[in-house]
């Protein structure tokens, strides 16, 4: 987030008038006598280290790193974990013959992915529906989508979801559900989404239980694990059960922090 800092730098100019009886005199109705500049300068706020929650991101899979007032987080899109769309053969393969799986595989597509966020979100101004494709990047690496799949709903889609709730396409493996891979039914860091702001699991570190104050998208301001102690605005994966699909979603929006 950038922040704004005015500074008002007024220079004052007075005419100083003598008169014979020793009287100073300041005119105010003229501006050959008295003028006032006002200017703005803008700060933008420096940042000069990562947040602590970005040394929970799979190292093999990411490279983080901060450009400026913003963090540039490059991925192979490749995830540390078990699913059928490795393929037969690798050593991550799961067979799991309850997923209609698409055709793709993640050895055959190529799943890199880059994205910058502000290293302080923009709480201030709007908020942003979230589109379709990459919507965030994951701890594991990989690529979080909204509740949408082909521009419908993702119940047409939700027969092909893997056992912590990805597939793939278009061309990249992703989550829509909550990755039960690495955070199932707990307070565990999901990854950070496009407007810098990061997501957690359906429960909150600062109570341990569910939290009940989220806002629209699934957002409140507490400490959490990698605040030491300070709050900040984050995100959580609400706690309802997600159509037919079993499971809770991942992030369906509206972003807060652009």
């Amino acid at each position: 987030m950038k922040k704004e800092v005015l500074k008002k730098i007024i220079p004052l100019s007075l005419v100083v008038a003598i008169t014979g009886f020793g009287i100073i005199a300041c005119s105010s109705d003229s501006s050959d006598d008295s003028f006032e500049d006002e200017e703005s300068e803008t700060e933008e706020e420096t940042v000069t280290e990562l947040h602590a929650a970005y040394a929970a991101f799979n190292s093999e899979a990411t490279t983080i790193y901060l450009d400026g007032s913003e963090v540039v987080i490059e991925t192979t899109g490749l995830p540390n974990h078990e699913t059928i769309y490795w393929g037969e053969g690798n050593s991550l393969y799961k067979d799991e013959p309850d997923v209609d799986k698409t055709p793709s595989i993640m050895s055959s597509n190529n799943n890199a992915t880059t994205i910058r966020v502000d290293a302080t979100p923009n709480l201030t101004g709007n908020t942003v529906e979230t589109q379709l494709n990459t919507i965030g990047i994951a701890v594991s690496g990989s690529s979080i989508f909204n509740d949408q799949e082909g521009g419908g709903a993702l119940d047409q889609a939700a027969g092909s979801l893997d056992w912590t709730g990805a597939h793939i396409g278009p061309g990249v493996y992703h989550y829509h559900l909550e990755p039960v891979a690495f955070s199932d039914d707990d307070e565990n860091l999901i990854g950070i989404l496009l407007d810098g702001v990061f997501l957690y699991g359906r429960k909150c570190n600062s109570t341990g239980t569910y939290p009940t104050d989220l806002d629209a998208s699934g957002g409140h301001v507490s400490t959490t694990q990698y605040t030491d102690g300070e709050e900040e605005y984050h995100y959580h994966i609400i706690n309802e059960v997600y159509s037919t699909t079993g499971s809770y979603l991942a992030f369906a929006g509206p972003y807060q922090g652009y």
